[in-house]
């Protein structure tokens, strides 16, 4: 299955994976900047704070480079930016529940605070969404490509069915026009006007 076959390029599911990967790459490379741009030690744990969240240079580091991963996904845009999207936003929520356990212990080598965490959920849950979005639901409308690819035997009777069918400006020029009265006679049994 080639993934490229899905979703034509000009579908309006594309739109919605690139706003979310852009807009979610651009956050986290805000985010990884402002790390930069305070001078971070790379492993260090002392609880600097950027933006409300407390980072270290790795922690910056990861997040410029996953900001990239997204922006990069948003240029490519349809399937290539829905998968980049799920898989990061998954990486996302893996690293929340890792971090969730490792708060206040040496494993916790990015510096994580319980605001990270909650960063880490929330960005993870908009992201895997953003990716998921037309793609991944029991109730896809069946011009949705990703339907059609599940039902394919349905899809092309349908598609057969709308082939048969004759286009709107085809009715329009072979639609009947008024229907002519008949000229009534003295032999039709009724008195014709006079």
């Amino acid at each position: 299955m080639k993934l490229k076959e899905e979703l034509p390029v000009d579908h309006h599911l594309a739109t919605v994976y690139r706003i979310g990967a852009a807009g979610c790459g651009c956050l986290l490379l805000v985010f990884g900047c402002l790390g930069f741009a305070d001078v971070l030690s790379p492993f260090d744990t002392a609880g600097d704070q950027i933006a409300g969240m407390t980072t270290n240079g790795a922690l910056s580091v990861i997040s410029i480079v996953v900001g990239l991963v997204l922006l990069a996904g948003a240029v490519v845009g349809g399937n290539f930016a829905s998968t980049v999207n799920m898989v990061v936003g998954a990486l996302f929520l893996l690293s929340g529940f890792y971090h969730l356990f490792v708060l206040d212990r040496p494993a916790n080598f990015l510096d994580f605070g319980l605001t990270n965490v909650m960063f880490s959920f929330v960005m993870g849950l908009l992201i895997i969404t953003f990716g998921m979005y037309g793609r991944v639901s029991s109730k896809l409308s069946h011009d949705n490509p990703y339907w059609q690819r599940r039902h394919p035997r349905q899809a092309a009777e349908e598609a057969a069915r709308r082939r048969s069918m004759p286009s709107p400006d085809a009715r329009e020029h072979t639609a009947p026009g008024p229907t002519p009265r008949r000229v009534l006679s003295e032999g039709d049994g009724i008195d014709p006007p006079r």
